[in-house]
């Protein structure tokens, strides 16, 4: 194994919104020497966060793109990604978390676990990211880290470890013990540079030693020699660390570790933890597809001398062209080297290799397996593969969830449609959760994304990066069609019109199928459609699915089934074949008692208890299903149901209903049945559309 594969991590920095990912990331960036001074997200100087980079981050103290940086921390080379909170920017989340070997897990030492935590923590486990925990915040009114570690456990189904107590909570918080160590650790002097090591304070002796046992417990599951160890009462340092990083890289244990990153305390010891317990990218199993031996799986050796293979994860456009992020899985990647695209076939030579902190860039000669570095000039999209040429194989891409709101942009300078266009093409390449199209009845220009902010950040981009005046219309839903029984269909097309006609006649039955999925079975004997022309039957329903005759909307989960057909010698065709699909899955359709679905989202809001009632009628009032309630004291979060449609306006409501004092996240949950009543009134608004056009 080679030795700088052994000294290297790859994190991220992943959270509910407002939890202190960024804070923490800025005192990480300041302890390792990477800034000089110690700058805040809402900061006063107007500077604003490093790793917060774009003027809009700045202004609205939230983070929109996921960052990346890297620093040395004791011999260390560690790459760190500070990702968004907002669910609307998840897609950035997504593509961190795909290219990352283990994560910080930030909680709340008031607020807890999170909606937002828990779609964090269903991500780290599809990518399968061992975690380590820091509860943030121990300064605060409320704040109780035990209370936190138990959520951990019986929310997100970790099996957490506290590795450190408190030394005070609230405005008493000076530090905290190590458990490993038994020591008790404070942080003095000017932005808590200085970290002094101290003698456990006599009154949380006692409280230290019982919550050594319990991690000695937990980390002795994962190593025979430290349970034996402990049963002599011997067990070393050396032992517990390498017990804790084995649960931990299995997944099967979440280490624990608490401070305030704001107040500058425990942010040494989160450092140490990342060294100590994360894996290295050795330790770390991934896999590409050999498309040269029937998409077989092949395991990624983290060899420098092996043949390179690389993920492009994010693109940005910047003002010297197209800047790829790419993770290097396998192999060496030096300049002059060249690369091939195994989507596109394209082989080109690397010209700038470039490691990122923030938007500063340095060039750099050489980057080995595990390293997260950057590319210039390159034509590609996010998700793509680089081999060396002669391989070929490529990387499982990223999930990317579907856009679940609309708006229609008017210009009111009419002269700026190309850069207009312009700006779209770049925003749609970077953000595979943005997509843009042209309404061919209105002739107007539809954006898509994640949610209501997603889309303000993109068109005030617009504004200012390309100095374009738009107007953003009415948001509209992403509206499905579905059908809710089975339903027969026997199509001929058959035309005649001097030479060669067309003929094809396509027999089968469509019927409900899973939700968002679509299927077509052949089940066709006899040869009486030949095989040729049964990939252009399912192109015909593909391309009938696109647009449903209730409101125009796409349609969604069916299951086509054909069961047999005809052809003719001379007049079949792939296009007859084609139409005759098409126009078979419009007759079944009408008969297949169709629906229309609307996008369903999870919505938790959080909140002074004295405000609850008003934060459920307000929910009730909107079609929403209250799925539960917890009050906490002096505060409630309620999780509940509400269709998207209906949280249009809903921020404004909320903090007239609370006093400013309550905020709420929303995310995609699933597609429902809309109600009857909304059913008609979607039906008739989109006749009225249509006689108006």
């Amino acid at each position: 194994m080679n030795t700088s594969i052994a000294q290297m991590r790859n994190i991220g920095i992943s959270a509910h919104i407002d939890s202190g990912k960024t804070t923490l990331t800025e005192r990480i960036l300041f302890y390792c020497k990477k800034i000089h001074k110690i700058h805040e997200v809402k900061g006063k100087d107007g500077v604003g966060a490093t790793m917060d980079f774009m003027p809009l981050e700045k202004e609205r103290g939230i983070t929109i793109t996921s960052a990346a940086t890297n620093v040395k921390w004791r011999n260390h080379s560690i790459n760190i990604i500070d990702t968004p909170g907002h669910v609307d920017f998840t897609i950035e989340v997504e593509r961190a978390l795909r290219v990352l070997d283990g994560a910080i897990l930030i909680l709340c030492s008031v607020g807890g676990v999170q909606s937002q935590s828990i779609t964090v923590d269903r991500q780290l486990k599809r990518y399968r990211i061992p975690t380590i925990a820091f509860i943030n915040k121990c300064d605060r009114v409320g704040a109780d880290p035990y209370k936190v570690k138990n959520q951990i456990k019986e929310k997100l189904g970790q099996n957490a470890v506290l590795m450190q107590i408190p030394v005070g909570l609230e405005e008493n918080h000076r530090g905290v013990i190590d458990l490993v160590k038994m020591k008790a650790y404070y942080f003095e002097g000017p932005d808590g540079a200085e970290v002094l090591v101290r003698d456990i304070p006599e009154e949380l002796r006692k409280e230290a030693e019982s919550k050594r046992e319990e991690m000695l417990d937990a980390a002795s599951m994962f190593s025979d020699e430290l349970m034996e160890a402990v049963l002599e009462g011997k067990e070393t340092e050396e032992q517990i660390y390498k017990a804790v990083r084995e649960g931990t890289i299995a997944r099967e244990m979440t280490p624990v570790f608490m401070g305030s990153a704001y107040k500058n305390k425990g942010v040494h010891l989160i450092l140490d933890a990342v060294v100590d317990y994360l894996p290295n990218p050795s330790e770390v199993t991934n896999y590409a597809v050999d498309m040269d031996n029937e998409e077989k799986s092949i395991e990624l050796k983290p060899d420098p001398h092996a043949p390179a293979v690389a993920l492009a994860f994010k693109l940005e456009d910047g003002p010297y062209g197209q800047l790829t992020y790419i993770r290097i899985y396998q192999g060496s990647i030096r300049k002059g080297d060249p690369l091939t695209n195994t989507r596109t076939k394209n082989t080109f030579k690397v010209g700038r290799l470039i490691r990122m902190h923030a938007d500063t860039m340095e060039d750099i000669d050489e980057a080995v397996c595990g390293d997260i570095t950057a590319l210039f000039g390159i034509d590609c999209i996010s998700g793509d593969t680089f081999v060396k040429p002669g391989l070929n194989c490529f990387m499982t891409s990223i999930h990317v969830p579907d856009p679940v709101i609309s708006l229609a942009l008017n210009q009111k300078n009419k002269n700026a449609s190309e850069k207009m266009a312009k700006a779209l093409n770049r925003f749609v390449k970077e953000d595979p959760t943005f997509k843009t199209h042209v309404d061919h009845e209105s002739n107007q220009t539809i954006i898509e994304g994640m949610g209501e902010l997603h889309l303000d950040v993109y068109i005030e981009r617009m504004r200012r990066e390309y100095n374009i005046d738009v107007e953003a219309g009415r948001p509209e839903v992403a509206y499905r069609e579905s059908i809710q029984q089975k339903a027969p269909f026997n199509y001929i097309h058959k035309k005649q019109t001097g030479g060669a006609g067309q003929f094809g006649q396509v027999i089968g039955y469509i019927e409900p199928f899973a939700e968002g999925k679509y299927e077509f079975k052949n089940e066709v004997k006899g040869g009486n459609i030949p095989k040729e022309f049964i990939p252009s039957c399912d192109e015909g329903f593909k391309s009938a699915m696109a647009k449903g005759s209730l409101i125009e909307h796409p349609i969604t989960g069916i299951r086509v089934i054909l069961t047999d057909g005809r052809s003719h010698a001379v007049d079949s065709s792939d296009v007859a074949f084609r139409t005759a699909a098409r126009e078979a899955f419009r007759q079944a359709y009408k008969k297949a008692n169709p629906h229309i679905l609307e996008p369903v989202m999870k919505v938790s809001v959080d909140g002074p208890s004295e405000f609850a009632g008003n934060i459920f009628s307000s929910l009730t009032k909107r079609r929403g299903i209250i799925i539960s309630s917890v009050e906490d004291g002096t505060f409630v979060r309620v999780d509940a149901e509400v269709p998207l449609k209906e949280m249009f306006g809903y921020s404004m409501t909320l903090r007239s209903l609370t006093q400013g004092k309550a905020e709420f996240t929303m995310e995609f949950l699933r597609y429902a049945k809309v109600p009857k009543n909304i059913a008609e009134e979607l039906i008739s608004d989109y006749k009225e559309k249509k006689r108006n056009n």
